[in-house]
């Protein structure tokens, strides 16, 4: 309607124009040089009108570009509502834009400061800065956690967490780390850890920093627990029989080795002495396996990561086993997508889970009919990579599952139970885990998440 009407106001005034120069050059050739002087002043005004007239409408448009260029949405346009029906329209439609970008802005503000009391009153601390080092972000609980007053550079926690600082410079998206700091006498111990943000065109970091001395006190006081209560079962086991066997030397040598009976050895009694010994012999044997399985556990060395092609993973470890599997006869399958599939690992530790892993295929599938044993890798949703071995065997029980992965427990019959928790120690230090998933009586998965 709008453009309808300037349309229309544009054909009259240029007919005006027309009209008016027609006859200006009407009269000038009939001699009447006043009446044409007249006409042709009248086209003058008329021009000039056109050009104001265009000019109002440009200048308007413009001035509402630049507000909106600005963000400046304070403007009425109405200051020109009596120059006519076209102006006043044209000002109601500039208005009514405005209107509704004060509306959306308004709610994103609202949003914007919902978000901003969220962040500055959750208890973990966040920190975002730029490639620069310049904080666009340190919310309540950074300031809490570190002891200190907000910063606009990160260098400046040179001063008072070099450390810290150290970390937020070389930390890498998906990674975390530990950091034990004092703040009042009080032990925190701060788990950090990154992710990165791009913002029209700009990269970020977003750090967030979490105290969890409290939940690590409460999971150390429950390992020390669980392993308390393994060593004195284990303990238990090979020292009592030693002790009783003890006792019955020590009465064998009092009673049946005396001067009285001039110091003998009966058939009988070698017997038991030499079947005392045996069973001295055998549980301190397992007690010595028990200490060299514990240090084998508390002893991992530091991983040397490097990229490995997973099939050649594969490769090696089918080689490994091809006798048993040859005699056993199991199918053994490999799959991995893409082909060309390469994992961040140290090799030599991996190897070690895997092989601990089909070991526990092995038998669990060595007496049921048709045997299968499948390695696969590939992506997850999540873009990681990771690694499973599964089996037909029988299964796992629900309520051997959650207890599997603890140190020294077993449900086989001559087994460490350190194979498992190694495993998946291993895996924690690859900054992955180690999973199962199992129906009985039907397959176990075991799953390496990198």
């Amino acid at each position: 309607m709008i453009f309808k009407n300037f349309r229309l106001q544009m054909v009259w005034r240029s007919l005006l124009l027309a009209v008016s120069m027609a006859s200006g050059i009407y009269f000038f050739l009939e001699g009447q040089l006043m009446t044409a002087f007249l006409s042709l002043l009248v086209a003058a005004v008329m021009v000039y009108q056109l050009i104001r007239y265009l000019e109002s409408t440009n200048r308007k448009l413009i001035f509402f570009l630049e507000s909106i260029e600005n963000s400046d949405f304070t403007v009425k346009f109405s200051r020109d509502d009596k120059s006519g029906k076209d102006f006043k329209q044209l000002n109601q439609a500039f208005n009514h834009v405005f209107d509704a970008f004060r509306e959306v802005r308004a709610e994103k503000e609202a949003h914007l400061q919902y978000l901003h009391t969220v962040v500055q009153y959750v208890r973990i601390g966040l920190i975002s800065f730029d490639q620069q080092g310049k904080v666009e972000l340190f919310n309540n609980a950074a300031v809490k956690l570190l002891g200190t007053v907000f910063i606009r550079n990160i260098s400046e926690l040179a001063a008072t967490n070099p450390e810290l600082l150290q970390i937020l410079q070389n930390i890498k998206p998906g990674e975390n780390t530990m950091l034990k700091k004092y703040l009042n006498h009080d032990e925190l111990q701060l788990s950090v850890s990154a992710t990165e943000l791009q913002l029209r065109g700009k990269a970020f970091k977003l750090v967030s920093i979490t105290n969890i001395h409290d939940e690590l006190q409460q999971k150390e006081i429950e390992a020390w627990q669980n392993l308390a209560k393994v060593l004195r079962h284990e303990i238990m086991n090979s020292i009592t029989p030693i002790v009783s066997h003890v006792e019955t030397l020590n009465e064998i040598i009092s009673d049946k080795m005396s001067w009285s009976s001039g110091g003998v050895l009966t058939p009988e009694t070698t017997m038991d002495l030499t079947k005392a010994l045996k069973t001295i012999e055998k549980r301190s044997k397992g007690l010595l396996h028990f200490v060299d399985a514990y240090r084998n556990f508390s002893d991992i060395p530091t991983p040397e990561f490097r990229l490995v092609k997973v099939r050649d993973l594969f490769e090696r470890l089918t080689g490994l086993f091809q006798g048993e599997t040859k005699k056993m006869n199991i199918k053994v399958t490999a799959e991995v997508i893409p082909e060309s599939l390469q994992i961040r690992l140290d090799q030599e530790l991996i190897d070690t889970v895997l092989i601990n892993l089909f070991k526990n295929a092995l038998e669990a599938v060595w007496k049921i009919e048709a045997p299968r044993i499948e390695l696969k890798a590939r992506l997850n949703d999540q873009a990681r990579a990771i690694m499973q071995i599964h089996d037909n065997g029988p299964g796992i029980i629900p309520e051997a599952q959650d207890k599997i992965f603890i140190p020294f427990y077993t449900t086989k019959e001559g087994g460490s139970g350190i194979g498992l928790s190694l495993s998946r120690q291993i895996m924690l230090m690859h900054h992955g885990n180690l999973t199962v998933k199992s129906e009985p009586d039907r397959n176990t998965v075991f799953t390496l998440h990198f």
